[in-house]
């Protein structure tokens, strides 16, 4: 299904979420949640993915909701956000790194092309303006392999995996988000050029997070996310029912 961008409104009147997936990241979140706009996003919801460090705690000392999903896994997290915004959704839905990696003063930069009418979904692209050491040689190699694959099956040229991203909320729930850990970025990416949105990226900084990553940190969280992204672009070309079934059996 095919849809066109719509403005939702001027950007002092259109209510925009966020969602932060986070698992043990009590350290960084003062930080980030210190740096969101509230003017621009009043709602901020932390979901406690299995945290043993506070992280709850430290949310709701900082004014943000807490939703707990206690299953592991980054897909399952933010749907777990969404879910809980859901009896009340926004106009425009932001998901957010709770390592303070991203700059939150960014939002406006993603938020832009969507309050203009000019797309429905907004990425944001590291690839320009990360920090020094930022984005180590195996993320971007990574990045590199998932976007060419995306570039050669679907005829898209992204930049980026990255995980700083607007969506309108109706085209959100066009898209039928399903898998529950690392393919989660890819397959709305991927999805939003099946069902035909309007898709932008927009140059957003990036700096070295706080803490260990516990993807890009490790070697097993490295293969396991590499696979899993690439696992998701091919199968939403060539096996997408397959693909589908098979997540709904692990969510």
């Amino acid at each position: 299904m095919s849809t066109r961008a719509r403005p939702v409104g001027p950007i002092k009147t259109a209510s925009i979420a966020i969602v932060m997936p986070a698992y043990d990241e009590a350290e960084a979140l003062p930080r980030v949640l210190a740096e969101i706009p509230r003017d621009l996003a009043p709602r901020v919801v932390v979901v406690d993915n299995a945290s043993t460090d506070g992280t709850a705690d430290v949310a709701r000392q900082c004014g943000a909701e807490v939703v707990h999903e206690p299953r592991p896994g980054y897909g399952r997290a933010c749907l777990a956000g969404i879910a809980h915004i859901d009896t009340a959704p926004p106009d425009i839905l932001v998901i957010l790194d709770a390592d303070y990696s991203d700059y939150p003063a960014d939002l406006p930069r993603l938020l832009a092309p969507i309050l203009a009418g000019e797309a429905d979904l907004v990425c944001g692209s590291r690839a320009e303006r990360a920090e020094a050491g930022a984005l180590g040689p195996h993320v971007r190699l990574g990045n590199g392999l998932a976007t060419g694959l995306i570039r050669l099956l679907f005829g898209f040229r992204y930049r980026d995996m990255g995980p700083f991203r607007a969506i309108r909320w109706g085209a959100l729930r066009q898209l039928d988000m399903s898998d529950p850990a690392y393919g989660w970025n890819a397959e709305m990416q991927v999805k939003a050029l099946q069902r035909g949105l309007s898709v932008r990226e927009v140059p957003v900084r990036y700096r070295a997070r706080v803490g260990r990553s516990k993807i890009s940190g490790t070697l097993r969280g490295t293969i396991g996310a590499g696979t899993g992204i690439l696992l998701m672009i091919v199968t939403l070309r060539f096996a997408p029912r397959w693909y589908a079934r098979r997540v709904s059996l692990a969510t």
